[in-house]
């Protein structure tokens, strides 16, 4: 279990809301460029894996990458063994057992849920709730055989080392890792919960999601990946999104004041709604001017 989940925990930006579903044959995911009079930065939103057989480069995004020097992503996905001793020292409670953590409902729904995905709850009780969340988040796209490696960040990586590009992130495995494993243990349970919110009807919101992002729809995107989560666990949208935003806007605008050109590519939720990147940037006085399609 934690061979494939590691490579998911690194990539993950609001990790139980991501969109990943099957996609049509071609699409034209949004994207924005940040400019001043010696640097260009151009904002991606991703999806963090897709099926081999998606098409999702543009013209647009084509010429980002071509013209860019450098790449940023969220955080480095490379380093499996680094991540999967991460994921061992702050996901894993086996004194305290996860049953013990939920009501007998919540317990009952929690069980149902991985029984229906072909799991054997036994297997999660050393996990904490935040683990477990994330567990029951993926597993439907495990099942429906959905691939980190065709996910658009692995796609940009090959292009850019193609190119002799230097890659960079905006965080760190730990800080990622530390996003779930700090959050105060109510919250940390309610994104567990959140995610079992979601298990029953993962199918059809997920082609609605990828249907989205495919047609660039950032408004559908924002309702649908955020606004659930703003409205009924504020404390987790706020670790999760809105506190993430606001740091990645800080290092945006120190790039800013380098030189040069860079993509920077995070997942699709942090770049929607009313507390996305762009809008952080606004209230540091910067603007992300969409590209036209």
């Amino acid at each position: 279990m934690f061979d494939r989940l590691k490579r998911f925990l690194a990539a993950c930006a609001a990790l139980a809301a991501v969109a990943f579903a099957a996609s049509p044959a071609a699409a034209d995911p949004a994207i924005w460029v940040v400019r001043d009079k010696d640097s260009t930065l151009y904002l991606l939103g991703t999806v963090h894996a897709l099926k081999p057989d998606t098409v999702w480069r543009t013209p647009a995004i084509d010429k980002a990458l071509t013209d860019a020097s450098e790449l940023w992503l969220e955080v480095d996905t490379d380093d499996a063994a680094g991540m999967q001793a991460l994921i061992r020292q702050y996901g894993l409670d086996p004194a305290h057992p996860l049953s013990g953590k939920l009501t007998p409902e919540q317990l009952a729904r929690f069980r149902a849920a991985i029984s229906a995905l072909g799991a054997d709850p036994a297997n999660f009780e050393p996990l904490r709730p935040w683990l477990a969340g994330l567990t029951l988040s993926v597993a439907p796209l495990l099942k429906g055989g959905f691939d980190p490696k065709s996910g658009v960040e692995e796609k940009l990586k090959a292009v850019a080392r193609a190119d002799g590009k230097p890659i960079r992130t905006l965080e760190t495995q730990e800080q990622q890792i530390r996003f779930f494993a700090d959050l105060p243990p109510q919250v940390e349970l309610a994104f567990l919960l959140s995610s079992l919110d979601d298990a029953s009807d993962a199918a059809p919101m997920l082609d609605t999601l990828i249907t989205a992002w495919s047609a660039g729809d950032v408004e559908a995107l924002g309702a649908l990946m955020n606004d659930e989560l703003a409205t009924k666990y504020v404390d987790l949208y706020d670790a999760l999104l809105v506190r993430r935003n606001q740091a990645w806007a800080g290092q945006i605008e120190t790039l800013l004041k380098g030189k040069g050109v860079a993509v920077i590519a995070v997942g699709a939720a942090h770049l929607a709604g009313p507390d996305s990147v762009q809008v952080q940037l606004a209230r540091r006085g910067l603007t992300a001017e969409r590209l036209p399609d």
